[in-house]
């Protein structure tokens, strides 16, 4: 297994800059994720590992070889595309068989390559089959069977699932991971699938205006955000612009103002009280909602329901505020019958689920 390790690198197309010094490490054998919106330049950063773009500064190695002036072919990577690109008039197994013709294989070498790379991803009968014939899933597992075929040092995954429907794209979540660990391939993902990165990923880099804002595992970055970016980015979340009140030892939030005129205050957990002032976040899964209210003055709040959205597992509440609102995750299992706008509710949480950001984008 080979590892990656970019230095320094930038893409400029004319006066944009896509990349601005972006410096990463992709450890031998890891399911790394770079995740972002549209734009942020994770595809442009996957096409330079690729070769299929030369960086405007910078240098990429693979392995401990510098690769940056190499074309795709000699690099050791295969690289599977949104699109899947398969060629619509040659077979299931001519596809898979196309790098190692390139690489002019032999006949018998290239028949037992391709067929142990279709059992990878379970396609065996489905050789002799054209792309038409296949399902949506199918043709996503023969384009990967077609990167693994020509045993690359490297998985290249350019939002590969983004074209499948929601429920095929949950299977094949699971099927594209077995792969990756069975084959052991380090593997690099673009998404802007926020899910779909946290639940497949050893790490994950976010990126956000050509640079890299946090690498972390997805709980380093789901639970400890670097800055404000990275927590709304990643999953929805409650963000408090607050002071410190010291004769309260809590944090006063001046845009949240309870119907009895009082601003919403939250108590930190001890290490992080003492700050003047302090952007915080509070995840909605972490806040406890009642029709009774808690003999406790701060992180407490009383509201009224705005929104009630049922999605299955868990509902969304929106509890509106005399001036702002807090958005709230409970289970279903919760609540036997569905709130209603309209109705008087207390939300509470623990000083421990607040987390400090840092207010600024990295630039």
């Amino acid at each position: 297994m080979i590892g990656i390790n970019l230095e320094h690198i930038s893409q400029h197309f004319g006066e944009q800059i896509a990349l601005d010094d972006v410096s990463l490490t992709v450890k031998e054998g890891e399911f790394f994720s770079l995740l972002g919106p549209s734009g942020c330049g994770k595809s442009t950063l996957l096409n330079i590992i690729g070769g299929f773009l030369e960086p405007t500064k910078g240098v990429v190695y693979i392995g401990d070889q510098d690769v940056t002036a190499l074309p795709p072919y000699q690099r050791k990577t295969g690289m599977v595309f949104q699109s899947y690109a398969l060629f619509p008039h040659l077979t299931v197994f001519d596809n898979v068989a196309y790098g190692l013709k390139v690489q002019k294989k032999k006949k018998a070498e290239i028949k037992q390559k391709v067929m142990e790379s279709l059992s990878l991803v379970q396609l065996e009968a489905f050789a002799k089959r054209m792309p038409h014939q296949l399902s949506g899933g199918q043709q996503q597992r023969v384009a990967i069977a077609r990167a693994l075929a020509i045993q690359p040092a490297v998985l290249l995954l350019d939002e590969p699932l983004s074209n499948l429907d929601a429920k095929l794209r949950k299977n094949m979540q699971t099927e594209l991971r077995n792969i990756q660990r069975n084959v052991g391939i380090t593997t690099i993902l673009v998404t802007h699938d926020q899910e779909e990165a946290l639940s497949l990923s050893d790490r994950i880099g976010i990126l956000g205006e050509g640079k890299i804002q946090q690498i972390g595992t997805p709980l380093e970055v789901y639970r400890q955000p670097n800055n404000r970016f990275v927590a709304e980015f990643i999953g929805q979340v409650n963000i408090f612009e607050a002071v410190y009140d010291e004769a309260d030892s809590a944090y006063t939030v001046p845009h949240l103002t309870q119907s009895n005129g009082q601003h919403v205050q939250l108590k930190a957990a001890a290490h992080q009280e003492n700050r003047e002032k302090g952007l915080l976040m509070l995840r909605p899964e972490r806040i406890s909602i009642s029709s009774v209210r808690e003999e406790v003055q701060s992180n407490h709040v009383t509201g009224v329901l705005a929104d009630v959205s049922y999605i299955g597992h868990s509902l969304r509440l929106v509890v509106g505020l005399d001036t702002g609102e807090i958005i709230v995750h409970a289970s279903d299992a919760a609540f036997p019958q569905l709130p209603e706008v309209g109705e008087t509710v207390h939300i509470h949480w623990q000083p421990d689920d607040i987390v400090f950001l840092d207010s600024k984008v990295h630039t």
